[in-house]
């Protein structure tokens, strides 16, 4: 089986179809310029509409973008996040000082076009509890992510890390199994892939998606 994260949940009834389906992880995101933002009082409202503010059944993941320390403060004490995942530029350091403030685990997103973007992995040895390998988006691209880009999954086939990470970039209910074969990721993540327009998540695809992931009964895991 592949782990799998349903990223930019918005609305209760989303979240619970992802939790019954078996999403091991659920992201919520908050980035003002992405159609799935919400503050964070609002993150907490749709925890609590779906009974994952009291009993969590998928770690809870929040996206960030170069986040300071207010929203951190925000967000820890409204979410209580499992998982603060990093999209921005932060380094090493700042990724640290992010666990040190919220007590949440770290995820970090590192863009990829070309094998040069694997190097100095080794850098985040000890500070991420998981790498997200994405692909690179333009230079003048409003967002760091979430826009359907993919990349050669094949440059991560026998990646050697610590730790499980994930795979994401242009994933879909339709190409998730061949790009688990072509990578072999552990753990895959998917927003767009599983919308049926920009920040607007379809029921019927987060199933498929996770079935083809080999979560759902009765599917051959991965």
């Amino acid at each position: 089986m592949t782990l799998a994260k349903i990223c930019g949940l918005t609305t209760p009834e989303t979240l619970t179809v992802a939790l019954d389906a078996g999403a091991a992880f659920v992201g919520l995101v908050a980035f003002e310029k992405s159609a799935r933002h919400l503050a964070p009082e609002d993150a907490r409202r749709l925890l609590d509409q779906t009974g994952m503010g009291e009993s969590r059944r998928a770690k809870v993941v929040v996206v960030t973008v170069d986040p300071d320390d207010s929203l951190l403060d925000a967000l820890t004490r409204h979410v209580a996040p499992d998982f603060i995942q990093l999209h921005g530029h932060e380094t090493p350091a700042r990724a640290e000082a992010v666990r040190q403030r919220t007590g949440a685990g770290i995820i970090k997103c590192l863009p990829v076009s070309g094998p040069e973007d694997l190097h100095g992995l080794s850098d985040w040895a000890g500070v991420a509890d998981h790498l997200m390998f994405d692909a690179r988006t333009p230079a003048d691209a409003a967002l760091p992510g979430g826009m359907g880009l993919s990349f050669d999954w094949t440059l991560l086939k026998g990646l050697d890390l610590p730790r499980p990470w994930f795979l994401a970039g242009g994933l879909n209910p339709g190409n998730v199994a061949e790009a688990v074969r072509l990578s072999g990721a552990p753990m895959v993540d998917v927003s767009s892939g599983v919308e049926r327009a920009p920040g607007v998540k379809e029921p019927a695809l987060i199933r498929a998606f996770l079935q083809a992931t080999g979560t759902l009964p009765g599917k051959q895991s991965l």
